[in-house]
């Protein structure tokens, strides 16, 4: 019988082997690649909205993948946004409510553990606050804001040096430098490949200049929006295109034309804003952007005596959608390099590619540009997410979720523990169809940084598919409600309709849920407060001070 069990056993053999190895296939951890840009308004995607731009590399992730679109911020600011997505917590935790305040740098961040879980990582680009990013192997970074000419890059290993060219293309080149030289092949990686465009002062490539000054853009149906059918928030913000801009930093009107037409620099910083990132162009630089902008600023110079205040916006509008737009070009082309060289080398197939902005932007709708507000083109952000073999391509979602859960999704997707003080919920169930296991109503926001630039009033929100409940506090005592089915501009405050008393009695204990869920209050806010307060000049606090507080 003995000749009969050794095919038997041959057997076994082979099944446990492939099972082992079949499992081992199974639990392979994910490379991440998590692109970042700066101020990317969804509706500059063609994925999402092909009117404006054309984003075909961009697209190839949504393509490849799922497009989320009903995705959000918590704080539609920079510095928060990106401490949210790293900390996987909401500002008010993670202690980065605002720019002026630094970032905690005893937070955990989910780098800090994928690092220790055995992930090589790498930076490069934007982070926007601190020079010493933790939970990185590698990092090259803008100090700041950072320069779209000749940037500065703080480095981990090489100390801080300037390099000339186009900033968009420098954080690629470093990019795929540290990919085809620095990458540990026997290693799992998360790669941070952050841009700093389309942030303001938008200066496009000079490949891009001539091309987008000539373009004309639709203009959005809100671009004269008065503001009356919403509260005194909406009224007293200080970023409406015409009012608010600036003429030689934004709209690139030298700034002798300026004195020519006696237009006064209303910020106190828009003709320095020009000499700081114009005057970082070198000879060969200079001449060229001169060659478009030159021709340019004499022919507003012509027509601007003549020119009606509808005039004048429609102008600036165009403007800076070209200018807004030509940067983006950049960031496509870019994002196409990096697609290219992972399908070169096999590296799609088992690796998570993100492309997200740190937060929506206005690009004219209701007359403003920037961000802060709860108003959807400000607080939705665009989300592509593709992973080969694990997410259907070409799928959409219109599940409500957040850059607070970023941090749980790579380390769920890692197999890595999620320290519990994390507040965000893993998107893997929507990721891989597993839709039954998602089930949030609701997000919520909350935005701290006023009085400040642009003057957007603190608030916070809750947010359903279907409603959204704002309440505007320090200086106002005001509540918004608006029905986003039937009113998706937001124009019509329908608090005091009484057709909907009931869903906004709801709305006001769904909300007073989700602040006791994720430990926020008036309290909290008024400490928040009194530390914003501490970190500002005193004519800042000055001005703080001086603004009436009906109640929180």
């Amino acid at each position: 019988m003995r000749y009969k069990i050794y095919p038997l056993c041959y057997c076994l053999l082979f099944v446990i082997f492939f099972s082992c190895e079949q499992k081992e296939e199974e639990v392979r951890r994910p490379n991440i690649i998590f692109i970042m840009s700066d101020d990317h308004a969804y509706q500059a995607i063609s994925a999402y909205d092909d009117r404006l731009i054309q984003t075909p590399n961009i697209d190839r992730v949504a393509k490849m993948g799922m497009l989320f679109t009903n995705a959000s911020v918590t704080n539609s600011i920079c510095a928060p946004s990106r401490a949210t997505i790293l900390t996987g917590k909401h500002s008010h935790l993670n202690g980065k409510t605002d720019n002026h305040f630094p970032f905690d740098t005893t937070n955990v961040t989910f780098p800090q553990l994928l690092q220790e879980a055995g992930y090589q990582t790498a930076m490069f680009g934007k982070l926007h606050f601190g020079n010493n990013p933790k939970g990185f192997d590698q990092f090259k970074i803008l100090p700041g804001q950072g320069a779209y000419y000749n940037p500065t890059f703080i480095t981990k290993d090489e100390g801080t040096y300037d390099i000339e060219g186009y900033v968009t293309d420098i954080i690629t080149d470093m990019t795929l430098e540290w990919l085809e030289n620095e990458r540990k092949v026997e290693q799992p990686f998360f790669l941070a490949y952050l841009h700093k465009a389309p942030h303001r002062e938008w200066l496009p490539a000079e490949r891009h200049i001539a091309e987008f000054t000539q373009k004309q853009f639709p203009e959005p149906a809100t671009l004269f929006d008065d503001y009356s059918g919403r509260g005194t928030a909406a009224k007293e913000a200080e970023m409406n295109l015409l009012h608010h801009m600036n003429w030689a930093g934004d709209s690139k009107i030298y700034p002798e034309v300026m004195d020519q037409l006696g237009i006064p620099d209303a910020s106190g910083w828009d003709k320095g804003a020009f000499k700081r990132e114009v005057g970082r162009l070198n000879a060969s630089q200079r001449a060229n952007w001169d060659a478009v902008y030159g021709p340019l600023n004499k022919e507003f110079a012509k027509s601007f005596p003549e020119m009606s205040e509808e005039d004048k916006m429609r102008w600036r509008y165009q403007r800076y959608l070209q200018d807004y737009l030509g940067t983006i070009a950049s960031v496509d082309e870019n994002v196409g390099r990096v697609l290219d060289y992972l399908e070169a080398n096999g590296l799609m197939e088992n690796t998570i590619i993100v492309y997200t902005s740190d937060q929506g932007f206005y690009l004219g709708e209701h007359g403003w540009f920037d961000k802060r507000f709860v108003y959807d083109e400000s607080f939705k952000t665009p989300l592509l997410v593709a992973w080969p073999g694990k997410i259907k391509p070409g799928t959409k979602s219109d599940e409500l979720v957040q850059n607070l859960d970023f941090a749980q999704t790579f380390l769920d997707a890692a197999g890595i523990p999620q320290p519990k003080d994390m507040q965000g919920e893993s998107l893997m169930p929507l990721l891989t169809g597993k839709t039954d296991k998602w089930n949030r109503e609701a997000v919520y926001y909350h935005y701290y940084e006023y009085p400040s630039i642009h003057m957007v009033k603190r608030h916070y929100a809750i947010v359903t598919k279907k409603y959204k409940l704002i309440h505007f506090y320090y200086d106002v005592d005001e509540w918004e409600l608006y029905d986003r089915a039937i009113d998706p501009h937001e124009l019509t405050n329908v608090y005091d309709d009484p057709a909907y008393k009931e869903i906004r009695e709801k709305l006001h204990r769904d909300l007073d849920a989700l602040r006791e869920k994720y430990g926020d209050s008036s309290e909290i806010s008024q400490n928040l407060l009194e530390r914003y307060l501490d970190g500002i000049s005193k004519s800042e606090r000055e001005l703080v001070r001086s603004v009436k507080k009906p109640g929180n």
